[in-house]
């Protein structure tokens, strides 16, 4: 499985709060982006995965909506997030 319970409390200790705030939406964030990078890999070597291709279609739109409140809420949290994953916009 490509998504530990470990890998989950990394990235919310990472980005979020702390490891057990799992509703910050920064952590959520850095989670979606984690799945985009690891079903984008996934698509690249299936590419008639059309399942697969809906549900990162469907996560980059939840990212999308989440980034947007957070540009809305706090800007410069926003533009450190955006760095230090590595998302354009």
């Amino acid at each position: 499985m490509y998504l530990t319970s470990e890998k989950k409390a990394e990235l919310f200790a990472k980005f979020g709060k702390s490891a057990q705030d799992t509703g910050s939406t920064e952590g959520q964030i850095a989670l979606f982006t984690f799945r985009i990078n690891h079903l984008t890999e996934h698509l690249k070597l299936n590419r008639k995965d059309f399942g697969t291709e809906r549900a990162l279609t469907n996560l980059v739109g939840k990212r999308r909506r989440l980034l947007d409140y957070l540009k809305a809420k706090d800007i410069e949290k926003y533009r450190a997030l955006i760095k230090e994953l590595g998302i354009r916009k």
